[in-house]
């Protein structure tokens, strides 16, 4: 029987280890596939919203990813209803699915300051054009680009559950709480 290109896949320490390592690897690394995830929010209609985000930050420690959004964003509106998304990464290089469960808190203005001041110029242009996020427009380039920081705001999740599939040579799932401090759980894939 030919042996799994990742051994780590068979310990749920080492899954978990892995799955953070990947998170934080999306935030430096621009080609990693955790850089560009999926993150899901509930609209105020009851339906589900899905689109792709960047990732900008992961505290391990902590629990935590976030997310840099424009204040008037659909995705804000709905956070504000429901402050609950998941987030969704593959990693097809290792077939690795990583699905998080977050309580998300929307920060702006001064607990944002520090952030906005190292956004790199070209990145601002995403926080503050005109009209909103989400606007009708009568042509697909009317609108302008006014970088704001009173647009800019900061989507910090607080990760209450992890659900992990690996698709190796045997597949496995797991499943990780917050509640347990993240012990971990084999469930069947």
């Amino acid at each position: 029987m030919a042996t799994d290109p990742h051994p780590w896949a068979a310990d749920l320490a080492s899954l978990q280890e892995q799955v953070w390592a990947r998170l934080l690897r999306g935030v430096g690394d621009r080609h990693a596939p955790a850089r560009h995830p999926t993150l899901a929010t509930v609209s105020p209609g009851g339906w589900p919203q899905a689109r792709t985000v960047v990732l900008r930050a992961v505290d391990v420690a902590a629990g935590t990813f976030d997310i840099h959004t424009d204040l008037r964003s659909a995705k804000v509106a709905e956070l504000r209803a429901t402050p609950r998304a998941a987030l969704h990464v593959w990693d097809k290089a290792t077939h690795l699915q990583t699905r998080a469960k977050a309580v998300v808190e929307i920060l702006t203005g001064a607990a944002v300051a520090d952030l906005w001041a190292r956004v790199p110029d070209a990145a601002r242009q995403a926080y503050g054009s005109q009209p909103a996020p989400g606007v009708p427009l009568a042509d697909a380039l009317a609108y302008e680009k006014r970088p704001s920081a009173a647009s800019f705001a900061v989507l910090r999740c607080t990760v209450q559950a992890l659900d992990v599939v690996h698709l190796g040579l045997q597949h496995r799932r797991a499943r990780f709480d917050r509640t347990d401090g993240w012990a971990g759980q084999w469930l069947a894939p």
